[in-house]
């Protein structure tokens, strides 16, 4: 029997839509989770605030059919963890364990933890998963026997701020250490004020708090390309971490951002990274997609490239059935500050792969610095430069002397700097520099020849 595609608009599937109770209380209903399993896909709701903030979320199956059903399982909740864990071929959705027939069992003592994540374990990988509450709560889960263990609350082991401020998203272990990260950023962040955002790693014996800024994203393809991506911002640029096993080391880079409605802790629910097709993948990142290779030859990287920007807030992504499929948290009641809402739901996006590049235009802005205070010979961190079109670069610095910028650009991708151009700016003042049509390279960044305070911010259209 041939089976009929839904009614679809430019790829949204009005009949899949996620729609929560009317209230009250009204909840958010984002979809948190996308996963193929054997054969269906699942799809898990997150509401606002855990199942108090109200009802009508959970677990959803969509079929081979394409039709979809509410799992009878199903329970109310904030959840955005999915993983399969190969050793007991199992899925890990939310606080429920999966097997190969669609049996479905609940973790209890997890119903009310807002889980984020789910890792592989360090030293019992074959029985334990790590899961990941959005308040720092740690546990180990055994997935045979469903007892659980917590193990830390992250708020004390890594000094956040706690309920209500704190807000872990993600979690991800490789290569000997499990890390997380925290996106909290508010306005204070912002001034600098504070510094509340966590990437973090756990040896299995001592925390390692990696950078104070925050992060929403942490994955990896395994032993492919032997790396770890974590993704952030701070408010000079959108960021990518990125460590390579080979010589255990961490390295930022600097992307621009498609949009400042990603600058807010609530406003980054889920960007992912993601993978999606063959040994390769995809990065939703403050706007825009990417396309990612796990690959770091040398220890350098030059495996990214922007695709499009975008409006969605995307829970998750995913493949299935040779389909693109994304989640969406479209529209909430806010607890009232919406008062334009009143129905919280949802929508699936179901195409291909190819079709982001039909989105929006790749286009952005950022830096390696805002009003920081720089030493003079002491390159800036690399900006992604390639897949832009018109680009510009906006100098400026508080010195009562004269400063020179030396423009450096890796057109290899390589880790080899060449100078491209000196700008002089006068002191206390501004330059701005317009790049040749057509000018790319891999890579930028900027060093100055006298500490000051110093602006460099690139925008490209």
């Amino acid at each position: 029997m041939e089976t009929k595609l839904p009614l679809n608009f430019s790829g949204v599937v009005p009949s899949l839509a996620q729609v929560a109770d009317f209230g009250p209380p009204r909840t958010e209903i984002g979809i948190g989770c996308l996963m193929p399993w054997q054969d269906k896909l699942y799809v898990l709701n997150y509401s606002s605030h855990r199942a108090e903030t109200g009802t009508g979320t959970g677990l959803r199956v969509i079929h081979a059919d394409f039709q979809m059903t509410q799992h009878p399982d199903a329970v109310d909740g904030t959840y955005a963890n999915r993983f399969t864990h190969a050793p007991s071929s199992q899925l890990v959705i939310g606080p429920h364990i999966i097997d190969t027939d669609h049996n479905v069992r609940t973790v209890k003592e997890l119903i009310d933890i807002r889980l984020c994540g789910t890792a592989t374990h360090l030293t019992d990988p074959d029985n334990l998963v790590y899961m990941l509450g959005m308040e720092g709560e740690l546990f180990e889960l055994n997935v045979h026997t469903l007892e659980t263990k917590h193990l830390f609350d992250l708020t004390k082991e890594l000094g956040t701020p706690g309920e209500g401020s704190c807000h872990f998203k993600d979690c991800y272990c490789n290569h000997g250490r499990l890390v997380i990260v925290n996106n909290d950023y508010e306005e204070g962040d912002f001034k600098g004020e504070r510094k509340e955002g966590t990437l973090a790693e756990y040896d299995g014996e001592k925390w390692t708090v990696l950078e104070r800024k925050p992060f929403v994203a942490v994955n990896g393809l395994g032993y492919f390309g032997k790396t770890i991506f974590a993704s952030g911002w701070d408010r000079a640029s959108a960021i990518l971490k990125i460590y390579t096993a080979n010589d255990d080391t961490w390295r930022t880079y600097r992307l621009p951002k498609a949009s400042s409605c990603w600058d807010h802790k609530w406003q980054t629910e889920w960007p992912r990274i993601r993978s999606t097709e063959h040994e390769r993948l995809l990065m939703d990142h403050h706007g825009m997609w990417y396309e990612l290779s796990p690959w770091a030859y040398e220890n350098q990287y030059c495996g990214i490239r922007p695709i499009s920007t975008h409006l969605w807030v995307h829970g998750d992504f995913c493949s299935w059935k040779g389909l693109f499929i994304v989640g969406a948290d479209n529209t909430s009641f806010e607890g009232g500050g919406n008062l334009q809402s009143a129905e919280p739901q949802s929508g699936l996006w179901i195409g291909k792969t190819d079709d982001l590049w039909n989105f929006g235009k790749p286009k952005g802005w950022g830096g390696p610095w805002w009003e920081d205070t720089v030493e003079a010979s002491t390159p800036s961190d690399p900006f992604l430069m390639t897949g832009f079109d018109q680009k510009v670069l906006h100098l400026s610095h508080t010195s009562k002397e004269a400063v020179t910028f030396t423009v450096e650009v890796d057109f290899q991708g390589n880790g080899r700097w060449k100078c491209y151009t000196e700008v002089e700016v006068p002191a206390g003042g501004y330059t701005p520099h317009v790049f040749p049509q057509g000018f790319c390279a891999h890579w930028v960044r900027v060093v100055t020849d006298k500490n000051c305070e110093a602006t460099a911010q690139f925008h490209y259209s």
